[in-house]
């Protein structure tokens, strides 16, 4: 019953004008109101509204309301209907296929023995193999190329600790923060749903097969760095090729 719905969830985005909204939505990784998905992909506003509405009732989407001016109170204006992606994860085989439960069968069997040093380490082999013969990355946008590439989805990010400055110690965490290295996150992580149930051993193994694909060696590095509802692991420019 589950994998039926998950067919019909995903077939509702053969339609060309869904899919842009769709990917528009999840783009974001933040609330999208009507008008400005239907500006930013270039169709009418009532139309954006119905395929939006559509995508939540399908569960791809998760809507809401809240007031795009930022205000409250007299004046302010009715809530606007928000769009999020939805948090459930989505997956097609024919005939079903149940991979999640092998894959937490066997990341239940390495907690329990202790092996977590020699799944990083084949995780990293691993990250090696699919990277090939090509040099390690060179920058953040080859980075960003690659990761995408793998499924993840990601996003540049710079630091921005004060939005409004009024006293000495905000305006020096704004101006530590204009100073700040960018920094590569994924809205998703690929192995989601174990990572939920066994957090240190998957995105630990996640850091190591990013390690590998990356290229130890190169101009930017993966660490980690948890953050509820995206990947643990970041990217950003190598301590050692910063001058």
């Amino acid at each position: 019953m589950e994998d039926t719905q998950d067919i019909d969830a995903i077939a509702m985005l053969q339609d060309p004008v869904r899919r842009r909204l769709y990917e528009y939505v999840v783009a974001q990784g933040r609330e999208v109101g009507r008008n400005e998905a239907a500006e930013a992909t270039g169709v009418a506003r009532t139309l954006a509204a119905h395929h939006l509405d559509k995508l939540a009732g399908a569960g791809l989407l998760e809507s809401g309301s809240r007031r795009l001016t930022g205000r409250s109170g007299p004046g302010a204006g009715r809530p606007a209907k928000v769009y999020t992606r939805a948090r459930a994860e989505r997956s097609v085989s024919l005939p079903a296929r149940d991979y999640r439960t092998a894959a937490e069968l066997l990341a239940e069997a390495a907690e329990q023995a202790g092996l977590d040093a020699g799944l990083f380490a084949a995780a990293r082999r691993r990250g090696e193999e699919l990277r090939g013969s090509a040099p390690p990355c060179g920058d953040l946008d080859e980075a960003m190329r690659t990761l995408a590439a793998r499924g993840y989805e990601p996003h540049l990010e710079t630091a921005e600790h004060a939005d409004h400055p009024g006293h000495d110690e905000d305006a020096a965490r704004a101006e530590e923060a204009a100073d700040a290295t960018p920094t590569l996150r994924m809205r998703n992580c690929p192995f989601h749903a174990v990572a939920e149930r066994f957090p240190p051993l998957v995105c630990g193994m996640n850091l190591a097969l990013l390690e590998g694909l990356l290229g130890a060696d190169g101009a930017v590095r993966a660490r980690m760095d948890a953050r509820p509802g995206e990947c643990c692991v970041v990217v950003e420019d190598s301590k050692n090729n910063i001058h």
